[in-house]
């Protein structure tokens, strides 16, 4: 029930992907540039980003499930706040707010998994995790482009207070089941926990691969419905190759890090994602949808491949007892690379876009979030830092 649960959580929490297919209604519906409607982004995933390392602290200390289970609840009260939302700025806050209740889901969802299973299973467990994450990722933006037809921007974000609401009483009502503080001393997280190699190349990892790939959450819906000239509908369609992508390629990467360990998995996931993104800088308006979609569904795919091992990594770094640290810490370097590669390809988009128009911009874009991520890749393969995660938490330390 731990891994059931944890993986609805994430899957949850990834339905935020409904959104993407639907920034540009939002940008002209409350009149701001495309480059602006970032923040509908960077307000959500850097409080997410703040609020799951303190998540992970506070569950080592009370234990991952009161911390997952008030996240839920919190987040399905936010949903409900949309109903209010009539500015920019309202909405700007709101983000905020889902993104405080969203970072207590999220950074206490991979404790909920290893504390729940043997150190062997530990990335397979994590995998059922990211399959969560993948498919949320990718049925939100069809459901995102079917609501933006039929009943505008706010009913993206509505329909999941229900779903959010009913998980949390699923989750209450296993409260015994969710994990409690683990045996052992209990003690806050040092400086030298955290600047071990591991740990720094893990987070560095998961910082410079989400970075790049968020060019395609920013970007891409603007290409689909622009100068591909899709319906929101069909651009929802085609965008989910990405996200699930990611979902079906999830298991086998955690499959393969208890087999082999976490190194070649997360290199190879790494290098198609660079393939994916290189792909995407050379489309125009008259690429064949199926070179579009292949781009896109690199891109998931090389994600989910590098996403579980590089998770895995990060836990067993982290002796039982502070589970919740490593958990918080891994969606802390992820959602931090998130939101930086948003300001920052934005910023790369917006400074050509207005000398050369959209698709030099688009390619610029994308050709430098390929740059970070070949960066990734050869740090992936330098030596050391990256032993087999597969039993490491079991080793005595």
């Amino acid at each position: 029930m731990p891994v059931l649960l944890a993986a609805l959580g994430a899957l949850l929490m990834s339905l935020d992907s409904a959104i993407n297919i639907v920034l540009p209604a939002m940008a002209g519906a409350f009149g701001v540039e495309a480059a602006s409607i970032r923040w509908v982004i960077i307000c959500y995933v850097l409080t997410y980003a703040l609020t799951a390392f303190a998540a992970g602290v506070l569950a080592d200390r009370l234990g991952p499930g009161p911390v997952f289970t008030a996240g839920l609840w919190l987040s399905g009260a936010t949903f409900l706040g949309y109903l209010l939302a009539q500015s920019y700025g309202a909405v700007l806050l709101l983000r905020a707010a889902q993104g405080f209740a969203g970072g207590l889901v999220y950074g206490t969802a991979p404790a909920l998994v290893t504390l729940s299973l043997p150190p062997a299973r530990h990335g397979r467990g994590l995998g059922m995790m990211s399959l969560g994450l993948g498919v949320g990722l990718g049925i939100g933006p069809l459901v995102g482009g079917a609501l933006l037809e039929h009943w505008g921007w706010s009913a993206t974000f509505l329909f999941r207070a229900p779903l959010f609401l009913a998980v949390a009483v699923l989750a209450q009502s296993q409260a015994r089941r969710l994990g409690g503080v683990m045996p052992g001393p209990r003690r806050r997280p040092a400086l030298a926990d955290l600047v071990r190699l591991p740990v720094l190349r893990a987070a560095l990892l998961a910082f410079l691969s989400n970075y790049a790939q968020f060019a395609v959450w920013l970007l891409a819906p603007f290409f689909l419905v622009g100068p591909l000239g899709l319906s929101p509908t069909v651009g929802g369609l085609v965008f989910a190759l990405t996200p699930l992508g990611n979902a079906l390629i999830a298991p086998l990467g955690g499959w393969a890090t208890d087999r082999v360990g976490p190194r070649g998995p997360l290199a190879c996931g790494l290098a198609l994602e660079v393939a994916g993104l290189w792909l995407i800088a050379t489309l125009t308006g008259a690429s064949p949808l199926l070179a579009v979609g292949l781009a896109l569904a690199l891109v998931g795919l090389g994600v989910g491949l590098f996403q579980v091992p590089n998770l895995a990594l990060m836990m067993a770094s982290f002796p039982p007892a502070q589970q919740g640290v490593a958990g918080g810490l891994a969606f802390l370097s992820r959602t931090l690379g998130s939101a930086i590669g948003v300001q920052v390809t934005a910023a790369l988009f917006a400074a050509r876009l207005a000398r050369d128009g959209f698709l030099p911009a688009f390619h610029t874009a994308f050709l430098g979030a390929g740059a970070v991520c070949a960066a990734a890749v050869v740090l992936a393969l330098l030596p050391g830092g990256a032993a087999r995660a597969t039993g490491a938490l079991a080793r005595p330390r």
